[in-house]
């Protein structure tokens, strides 16, 4: 993978999430490129560290892994300065921790959905929070968002509602950092096969399922790349592949006919799963 940096590879990168999926992968190939690597994780993660020295390209680079749970201010905010204070500042930072829930919004707690949104869009701010006092200029802030940022879909209420919520942190606070000279940028990927959307698919709605399948579903090693590079070149909204791209721009400038396929979609896939639950009951065979 070749990136061009606007303003040259970054020295120091700091990911949420790094212990797996995307935020993983991102963080083996920006070793790769010569970065020094902190990922933060709810129980560490020492392993990927090891991966990550392993993937490093100098011997001077440096990796380190430090428990933190992003929902909770305090606690990404000690990790983040005690990474600072053993490793450096950052140059780029990329929040990537998250988490899914999929039911429809009857069979949503209320608990369910306060973590959904504590990890996802208030762990976002705490993130930024964080790190963005020891941020330089021409530095680089990245959220993981996810085309559910841009759209809805069936059973992701709370999902939809903090990716949304992350979006508009992202939009907002892109004016603000622009005046320090700090980049803002917000990743919609569609659906990507990690792990969490590997356990979720496992249980996930069938109408839910229909709808996804019309944006398409890709993989880290294709999607992550995609994303690294509108990284690179300081985009703002990134999203990996040419079907995210046509739902996202439906959604935005077609919005009636984005529904309206979203309804025939959904309306399909019920009818469907009526079917599977409630079959016909087939005419007697005939005996010889």
């Amino acid at each position: 993978m070749t990136l061009r940096w606007r303003f040259g590879p970054p020295r120091t990168v700091f990911i949420t999430g790094g212990n797996s999926g995307i935020g993983r992968d991102m963080a083996l190939r920006l070793a790769h490129e010569g970065a020094n690597i902190v990922i933060f994780n709810r129980g560490g993660a020492p392993e990927v560290a090891a991966e990550l020295r392993a993937a490093a390209t100098r011997p001077e680079q440096r990796v380190a892994s430090y428990a933190a749970d992003v929902s909770l201010a305090a606690s990404i905010a000690q990790a983040i300065e005690r990474a600072v204070a053993e490793i450096g500042a950052p140059d780029l930072a990329i929040h990537s921790a998250g988490v899914i829930h999929a039911l429809p919004f009857a069979a949503t707690a209320a608990e369910d959905f306060e973590r959904v949104i504590a990890i996802n869009l208030i762990g976002s701010r705490h993130f930024a929070a964080a790190v963005l006092p020891h941020m330089p200029r021409q530095s680089h802030l990245v959220f993981i968002a996810s085309l559910a940022a841009l759209t809805g879909n069936y059973a992701y209420t709370a999902y939809c509602a903090s990716k949304f919520g992350v979006r508009g942190l992202a939009e907002a606070l892109r004016y603000e950092l622009k005046q320090e000279d700090i980049d803002v940028s917000l990743c919609c990927p569609g659906e990507i096969m990690t792990p969490m959307v590997e356990a979720e698919k496992r249980q996930q709605h069938p109408v839910s399922a229909a709808l996804k399948a019309f944006a398409g579903s890709s993989t880290v090693e294709r999607s992550v790349p995609a994303m690294l590079r509108g990284i690179a070149r300081r985009d703002f909204e990134i999203i990996d592949a040419p079907r995210p791209r046509l739902t996202a721009f439906m959604a935005r400038h077609t919005p009636r006919l984005a529904r309206a396929v979203g309804d025939a979609i959904a309306a399909r896939a019920a009818r469907r799963m009526s079917k599977d639950t409630h079959p016909v009951a087939q005419p007697p065979e005939k005996l010889p």
